[in-house]
């Protein structure tokens, strides 16, 4: 039974953490921990847990924690968990970060897009980008894991097979994406307040998302050399998901059902990507771990549609199916 403990258990990604382990055979929470002023009975902090998780979440104490707990979810904020982190691994413990503090591996770019100096480049050397599809081996026995980000996650697994097979133009990708309120995190701002959020549609981060320059690299590593992507995020009045068009130049003309073909060739046997014969939406993945895809032509171009939670694949699912891997356990324990 893997013990884990959760840092920063009282945001959205930590609570839909406590919900998985909950229902996982191989896994029971030991230790959930906040900032003072987020603590407090889980039930209390939660309304969704009543009666199911006799739990505190309290203050972080190195000393209690040591011992207590083979795993961390670590559900910081950027900047924060690179100050954490350290401390967890030197405890023993197997870490999976949900922030982008050991995502980019070259720290000018950190630095540029976070706005903060990387503190931690020691252990970033050896993090391991945790997108399973792709990662796995790597992933195996890994003491760090970065959890990609959630729009990452669904471009990303909506043109790797194009990228693998070197079938597009890696110059001229775009990427345009929507999310819900829930993509914001749970500190309230005056954009993603009720009034403005409710019968609205609204793009942010012009050329400037953080996740941009994430997607470029992990796109990089993929195709073997240099990817430019433009990505534009938009968020719009629905609790949670993220719906990924994905535009791209093909090289060479490729008919709709070879790249359905392919891209079913390409995922099969993974557990949690799923091929469909039309557009994907968000309600057909709300609340589970699953990206849904569907690849066609359009006027010479290749469009690719992925539809993913960005709770669970995009941050709390993917997280757990990282640690199933790291711990040699079944990778679909606790998210089907």
């Amino acid at each position: 039974m893997i013990r884990v403990a959760i840092i920063g258990a009282s945001g959205y990604t930590g609570v839909e953490s406590i919900e998985i382990i909950l229902r996982h055979p191989g896994a029971e929470l030991t230790y959930l921990t906040a900032l003072e002023s987020e603590c407090g009975h889980a039930e209390d902090v939660f309304g969704r847990l009543k009666g199911r998780c006799d739990m505190q979440i309290e203050p972080l104490d190195f000393d209690k924690l040591t011992g207590l707990a083979d795993a961390a979810l670590c559900c910081l904020p950027h900047k924060v968990s690179m100050g954490f982190v350290p401390k967890l691994l030197d405890a023993g413990l197997k870490v999976i970060d949900f922030s982008a503090d050991y995502r980019l591996k070259d720290i000018s770019v950190y630095e540029k897009f976070y706005d903060v100096k990387h503190t931690d480049t020691a252990n970033l050397e050896n993090a391991v980008y945790g997108l399973p599809e792709l990662f796995r081996e790597q992933i195996k026995g890994a003491d760090l894991i970065a959890n990609p980000g959630c729009y990452p996650t669904g471009a990303i697994l909506a043109i790797a097979p194009l990228l693998k097979e070197g079938l597009i133009e890696t110059d001229s990708i775009i990427v345009n994406a929507v999310t819900g309120a829930s993509g914001a995190g749970k500190n309230p701002s005056s954009k993603f307040h009720f009034p403005n959020m409710n019968e609205n549609l609204f793009a942010y981060g012009v050329g400037s998302h953080r996740h941009m320059p994430e997607m470029e690299q992990i796109a990089g590593e993929i195709a073997g050399s240099k990817v430019r992507i433009l990505f534009q995020p938009h968020a719009g009045p629905f609790d949670r998901g993220i719906l990924s068009t994905v535009y791209c130049q093909p090289k060479e003309k490729v008919a709709s059902e070879q790249l359905s073909q392919l891209y079913q060739n390409f995922y099969a046997g993974e557990a949690f990507v799923q091929i469909c014969s039309n557009t994907p939406a968000v309600k057909d993945v709300a609340g589970t771990n699953y990206c849904h895809i569907f690849v066609t032509c359009v006027k010479g171009k290749i469009v690719s549609f992925s539809a993913i939670d960005n709770l669970v694949k995009g941050a709390s699912g993917q997280a757990i199916q990282n640690m199933n891997i790291v711990f040699g356990l079944e990778e679909t324990l606790g998210l089907k």
